[in-house]
This record gives C-alpha cells, sequence and structure tokens, in this order.
C-alpha cells in the first residue's frame, strides 16, 4: 500500500487533488485508516490515477471521466474496459455525426423558406369560391397517400376533368397516420361509380393564401392565413382545401422550390 504522498509523488497529482477525486467518487482510496483517517492506494489503482489526469489534462469535466470509467471494477484491466468505452464512443460519434449533417440540412432550408417567405409577394386574399362539380376519393391515412386518389381519379374521369386537383381536409387538426382527407378534381361531367363520388361541391366566401415551395413548409403559410382570420374575428367552414396549382408530375417531379399550392379556407357570413 502506499501513503496518500507516495500515491502524489507516483502519480503527479497534488494530495489535494486526489482527496478531492476521493470526495467526487472517482477515486477511491484501497483502504482509510479509522484511527488516523490516512488514505492509502494500492499499486492497481496507478492506472487508473493516470488516466483521470490524462483526460483531465484534455479538459474532460469530471462527470464526463465519470461516465467514460462507469462500470469499471477497481481490479479488472482498465486498459480492456477503455476500449470498449473507447468502442461505444465511437458510435456515438457517429450518431452525432449524422445528427449534425441532418441539422446542417433543416438549417439550410430553413434559411432558404423564410428567404422566400420574404421575397414572395403573396398576400392573404379574400374572394368568392363558385359552387363545381368534382369527382373526390375519401381517404383515411397519411397525406402523402393522396396520389392513388388523384390517380383513381385520372384513370375513370380522364376526359371529363376540368381543372386543378386539390385537397379537402377534414381534420382541423395535423394527423400523423389517420388523417381525413378528400382527393379532389373538378369535372364537367360524370357518375359516381364505385370508390369514386360525384357531386357539387358549394362554394362561398372564402380566405385563401398562395403558398411558394414544398410541401413540407405549408406550416408557415397556414400560420399566415390563420393569424389573418383570427385578427379578422372569421369562423373557419370545414373542410378546407389545398390546391395544387403547380406541383409534381407524373413522370417528373420538378423543382419543389417552385410548387405553388394555394390554401383555401371557407368562412361563414356574419
Amino acid at each position: 500500500m502506499f501513503s496518500i504522498g507516495e500515491f502524489s509523488k507516483i502519480i503527479g497529482l497534488p494530495i489535494k487533488t486526489i482527496r478531492f477525486y476521493h470526495e467526487r467518487g472517482l477515486l477511491t482510496p484501497a483502504c482509510v485508516d479509522p484511527q488516523t483517517g490516512y488514505r492509502y492506494y494500492g499499486s492497481h489503482q496507478v492506472e487508473k490515477a493516470r488516466i483521470i489526469r490524462h483526460l483531465r489534462d484534455m479538459d474532460f469535466s469530471l462527470e464526463e471521466i465519470s461516465q467514460i470509467l462507469q462500470d469499471g471494477d477497481e481490479q479488472s484491466d482498465l486498459l480492456e474496459h477503455l476500449e470498449r468505452q473507447k468502442a461505444t464512443l465511437e458510435g456515438r460519434l457517429r450518431r452525432y455525426r449524422a445528427v449534425v449533417a441532418s441539422l446542417d440540412t433543416f438549417i439550410r432550408q430553413e434559411k432558404e423558406a423564410r428567404a422566400t417567405m420574404q421575397n414572395a409577394s403573396f398576400d392573404v386574399q379574400e374572394k368568392s369560391l363558385d359552387n363545381m362539380l368534382i369527382a373526390g376519393v375519401r381517404m383515411k391515412g397519411r397525406y402523402r397517400e393522396c396520389g392513388q386518389g388523384f390517380s383513381q381519379i385520372g384513370r375513370k374521369f380522364g376526359r371529363y376533368i376540368a381543372g386543378t386537383c386539390f385537397l379537402l381536409h377534414y381534420d382541423s387538426e395535423y394527423r400523423e397516420d389517420d388523417a381525413d382527407f378528400e382527393a379532389c378534381f373538378p369535372i364537367r361531367q360524370g357518375k359516381a361509380v364505385e370508390g369514386i363520388s360525384v357531386r357539387e361541391l358549394v362554394g362561398g366566401r372564402c380566405v385563401s393564401l398562395l403558398h411558394k415551395g414544398p410541401y413540407e413548409e405549408l406550416g408557415r403559410s397556414y400560420a399566415k392565413i390563420l393569424e389573418y382570420i383570427k385578427q379578422k374575428g372569421y369562423e373557419v367552414v370545414m373542410p378546407t382545401r389545398e390546391v395544387y396549382v403547380k406541383g409534381p408530375g407524373m413522370i417528373f417531379k420538378g423543382n419543389p422550390k417552385k410548387y405553388l399550392t394555394e390554401i383555401q379556407m371557407l368562412i361563414k357570413d356574419r
């Protein structure tokens, strides 16, 4: 056994630092004399003390060092333990790099979205929507699945389609997996077939906003139009509409930054 003074000389740390590490639970003495309170350290603790000193020289906090040394047995091979911890940290680094790359993409997209919104000349408008004959496929699921409904209508009513496709949203909130929506096309004529309804969609007073950019950024425009509606004290009539003025084609996806989507919200007459 080494006295704390001898141990201090061996590992190159002041006695007060060794005592501090003891208080923090990093370097517990092999034994403490119950009468004198003197601390004694074993030769097997020299390696651990050197590792702690090395990590402190690299500006690791005591909490971080404790984390690195966690589950290490005083009597076990510390180098083997550190090898395992090193492999764990390398795995975390790979995940952190992936997170950083994802954040870089998110930050870039957010900056582009803000610039687009600031430079866009689109303002909230009030107008009247006429009644229209539509073919619709009511769906429940993820919003991105709406393409299946549009394709179904296209196959059955292709030559009678008389305008741009749009969605009717029956939920007043965002739904992840069980959204209630209807894929629609305005049509000149036609009769309902299995899975596709044909009816007149009633128009009325409407608040609208043209959104430019990817569908993932529609939330910014929803915030703008809903803020306008609240300021005016209007009451929204469900369902709301998203009209896809310009979007991906059947073959080419196009540039999402140039997509144009008109958000339409009917309001109750006062």
